[in-house]
């Protein structure tokens, strides 16, 4: 079954950048490579612009910079919305991008994370999509060819600058604990500047207590944080407050940190399915974050086993070019609602999962995975069958995670709620966040999605969901709560890799 839009069509549903001679120059490098900088000397200097970010803390950050430079700049994410009298800038999430918007220059940031399996469709979207006159596109060189095809396809100019590193990275000879891990061995081999990286919530939290315990102050990274703490986590950090930063992968996401030394606690990583060894891309990514270009002369990789040194050495010597041969697309609105026609049925679950099925004509794109948003839509129409099926499409694209218990009891309440026409309120701030022990920490990091999933639905249904306005005062109040916790949290006893050793 096909659309009346062919998917292979898929440039044409963006008439504004199809109207427009738009010009790419790509930056692209490892990190400390400043490719990023260059780009955004050119967007501070433009009439308008936009700075497409992979993560809302990054936005943030841009938006600040932008701010401090003197130029008015609004930020926009998923959950708010902060404009500025006169701005012609916009730092977003990419997700956010305007196809409708024109600006002079764009900035399409970490472009290798076409590769994402989640996210990578909109990625795909600002490159095709983004009306801007001058696009800058950085990253690694990871997804370069498939890029560089389709700006062929479009007839589109592009330039591309290779930058080099600025400062040296160094893979350390020996491991820290010798042929084999040993937690006693890894005590008084930690020096400030380190970032610690880890890959799961719990090694992070039980890493930071026992550094702690060994005289080091620490800051901590993870993705279960909202961005306000990683912000402050980081700035502690930055400032010298924190020695040791224990972090996940969230740094390699264009985190801007005095990291001299990153240590590797494992290379193993989870992937929802099984654990598997890291990349070159993701590897570098997170290995070059030491050495940061004017604080430190030189950056240093270590691992605390040595068979990971060398798994650390190969994935550091290594192409990380990726197989990646089309471009990731995602179902967007006018898809769902000829194919509904088409169909006859208002199911959002049953359209997901055709649309998913259906093979796109053409080389350079392909339907991008929706396994998560499938099953949000079969629990939608379970609990709200009777909702417009624009409501049930919106609530599809909410950003919850389906394997995670407290997020689906709470998304399903603000369903149900949209769905009887009931007004819900912003969730009343718990009697223990005016406490100072780290016993609520999970708790308050599962009230802080609730709360973002509440700002989210809030600018698309303030009738529904009339408290927007008081989501930064509670979510500032969380914020600090999870802050102080943080530095008196005990950890869980043993890391990951010691319970397989030692269990």
């Amino acid at each position: 079954m096909s659309l009346s839009t062919p998917l292979h069509d898929y440039p044409a549903s963006f008439p504004v950048a199809r109207g427009m001679q738009r010009n790419f120059h790509f930056y692209l490098g490892p990190t400390n490579s400043g490719k990023t900088y260059e780009a955004l000397q050119v967007l501070q200097q433009a009439a308008s612009g936009v700075y497409l970010a992979p993560l809302r803390l990054l936005a943030m950050e841009v938006r600040d910079r932008l701010m401090e430079a003197g130029v008015p700049c609004n930020l926009v994410t998923g959950e708010e919305r902060h404009w500025v009298p006169g701005a012609r800038h916009t730092a977003c999430t990419v997700e956010m991008m305007r196809p409708d918007q024109v600006v002079e220059v764009a900035v399409i940031d970490e472009i290798q994370m076409l590769q994402d399996e989640a996210r990578g469709y909109a990625w795909t979207a600002a490159m095709v999509g983004v009306p801007a006159q001058q696009v800058f596109v950085c990253g690694s060189d990871a997804v370069t060819p498939v890029c560089l095809a389709l700006l062929e396809s479009l007839n589109e100019p592009w330039q591309l600058t290779r930058l080099e590193r600025k400062t040296p990275l160094i893979l350390e000879e020996h491991a820290l604990c010798g042929e084999r891990y040993n937690r006693a061995r890894l005590k008084g081999k930690l020096q400030k500047g380190d970032a610690v990286i880890a890959f799961t919530r719990k090694d992070v939290l039980t890493l930071s207590a026992r550094i702690r315990q060994w005289g080091l102050s620490v800051a901590s990274i993870y993705g279960a944080l909202s961005p306000e703490v990683r912000r402050t986590e980081s700035r502690r950090f930055a400032s010298g407050e924190a020695d040791v930063l224990v972090a996940t992968d969230a740094i390699g996401m264009g985190l801007n940190l005095p990291i001299r030394r990153v240590v590797f606690t494992t290379v193993h990583k989870f992937d929802g399915v099984a654990s598997r060894l890291i990349g070159p891309t993701e590897t570098r990514q997170i290995a070059g974050r030491a050495g940061r270009y004017g604080i430190y002369p030189t950056g240093f990789v270590a691992a605390v086993e040595a068979d990971e040194l060398l798994h650390l050495q190969h994935m550091l010597t290594t192409s990380d070019s990726a197989e990646l041969q089309q471009l990731p697309v995602a179902a967007n609105w006018p898809d769902i609602a000829r194919l509904s026609q088409r169909v006859h049925t208002a199911r959002i679950g049953e359209l997901l999962e055709r649309f998913s099925r259906q093979a796109m004509e053409g080389e350079l794109f392909h339907l991008a995975s929706a396994e998560g948003q499938i099953a949000l839509g079969h629990l939608i129409d379970l609990h709200a069958p009777q909702m417009p099926l624009t409501d049930k499409f919106r609530f599809s694209c909410a950003p919850v995670s389906f394997d995670k218990r407290h997020e689906m009891d709470y998304f399903i309440q603000c369903l149900q709620a949209h769905a009887q026409h009931k007004r819900k309120r912003l969730p009343e701030e718990i009697a223990w966040l005016q406490s100072s022990g780290p016993q609520y920490l999970e708790q308050a990091e599962q009230f802080s999605q609730d709360i973002s999933l509440y700002a989210w639905l809030a600018f698309k249904y303030p009738q529904t969901f009339p408290d927007g306005e008081l989501v930064p005062v509670l979510r500032q109040r969380v914020s600090r709560y999870i802050e102080g916790a943080l530095l008196t949290q005990a950890g869980y006893g043993d890391i990951t890799r010691e319970l397989y050793v030692y269990g």
